[in-house]
């Protein structure tokens, strides 16, 4: 079967890409900046504070840094509710496997201690200590590999 060129199935299955334009598409005010350039996915050439025109290697570090971030926050957007429901049950749990007499963190309204909750003073130094080494290792790692 042969397509003739003005049939809808061959104009879909064309390889011809339409060249980018000058304006970005997410603002057309504005202008593409150099290093957005399609490659990527979503790129719409979106970048009104011109982070991307330093050099594509910078463009690469932002992008990796933007996905990390992103994954943190859904982390944390998963991992505070979480706290909240699993504290106590694995207080109760620890306490019963190594006789540590361990209290819960929760309040009085059974919320986790934060900023916004009050009670981050009842955490151990050590504990935030131990958050930040890890974290810090993680990211190291992460540019050692990157190397």
């Amino acid at each position: 079967m042969t397509l003739s060129s003005s049939s809808p199935l061959a104009m879909v299955s064309s390889s011809t890409k339409a060249p980018l334009s000058r304006y970005s598409k997410a603002i057309p005010f504005l202008k593409r900046p150099p290093n957005l350039t399609g490659t990527y996915a979503g790129d719409v050439g979106f970048d009104p504070f011109n982070f991307s025109s330093s050099s594509p290697e910078q463009l690469t570090y932002y992008r990796e840094a933007e996905i990390k971030h992103a994954r943190l926050a859904m982390l944390a957007a998963v991992g505070w509710p979480s706290s909240e429901l699993f504290d106590q049950p694995i207080t109760k749990f620890i306490d019963a496997q190594l006789s540590l007499d361990l209290s819960p963190m929760l309040n009085s309204n059974d919320r986790v201690p934060s900023l916004l909750n009050g009670g981050l003073d009842n955490i151990s130094p050590i504990f935030w200590g131990v958050c930040l080494g890890l974290s810090a290792a993680i990211d190291l790692r992460g540019v050692q590999n990157a190397r």
